[in-house]
């Protein structure tokens, strides 16, 4: 399976221009036969907390209608943010749509990112989602939820990537990078993590960071397009890896509920 990792340059709270940005990298990684295309966290608006303007009623939303038509037309999945209404507050969720506008999967944020007073304004999601898509499992993540181990390991008892969307600023990149190679060393499975670019209107700076990591926690070969990544998924080697060394089987998860 073929994916695309977008460093998008998110044009603040202006779903029109961004998706004719999503658009345009959609059509040149179908030209490139590929299978996935992932774009960042809150995909159309950037990080906002400005829930009355970016938040749609779910069942009826432009972005997801819009983006399940354009997969359709691509004939591409893709994996997007967007946030929807949840009550008086909102939930900010990735959605997975296939190739022939499916949606698959949806998953809502669980660790809204407090330290940016996130929680106030968004709900917690309660719940794991895992699409399986061309017999690969894939777990939804989001940003902050990057900085919690358990989530990852959890997942990762059956999933074959591990995929986080983010808006993850510049000052904070080392962090960002660090966890992703840990999550795959950790958990042995592939780790993708796709960041935005650019800077926002809080005057948050982000650079280009979207990169898979192996089992290894190695960065994977891939093709360079503009700001997009292209990658080839080789569950072969992850299966290889864990079949010399498997430290995943000497867990004592038990023990580890006790301490908690």
């Amino acid at each position: 399976m073929k994916i695309a990792l977008v460093s998008l340059n998110q044009i603040w709270e202006d779903k029109k221009e961004n998706l004719i940005l999503c658009e345009a990298y959609m059509k040149e990684a179908s030209d490139k036969k590929v299978d996935l295309i992932i774009f960042p966290e809150m995909t159309l608006t950037g990080f906002s907390t400005n829930i009355a303007e970016t938040s749609e009623e779910e069942k009826n939303s432009e972005t997801i209608k819009k983006f399940q038509d354009l997969s359709v037309f691509h004939d591409i999945a893709i994996l997007f943010g967007v946030v929807v209404k949840d009550n008086k507050k909102a939930l900010n969720k990735s959605i997975f749509i296939d190739n022939k506008g499916i949606i698959l999967g949806k998953y809502s944020k669980i660790h809204p990112f407090s330290f940016a007073g996130e929680d106030k304004y968004f709900n917690a999601g309660n719940q794991l989602t895992v699409v399986k898509f061309k017999d690969i499992k894939i777990g939804l993540t989001i940003c902050y939820d990057l900085r919690f181990p358990e989530l990852y390991s959890a997942y990762a008892k059956e999933c074959d990537i591990l995929v986080n969307i983010a808006n993850w600023p510049a000052k904070r990149i080392d962090h960002w990078n660090t966890l992703l190679k840990a999550r795959a060393i950790e958990n042995q499975t592939l780790v993708v993590g796709v960041n935005r670019t650019g800077c926002d209107d809080n005057g948050l700076e982000y650079i280009e960071s979207s990169n898979l990591y192996n089992v290894n926690g190695d960065l994977e070969l891939f093709e360079n397009l503009k700001d997009m990544k292209i990658y080839n998924i080789n569950k072969e080697f992850t299966k290889k890896f864990k079949n010399q060394f498997n430290t995943t089987n000497d867990r004592k998860i038990e023990l580890y509920k006790e301490i908690i």
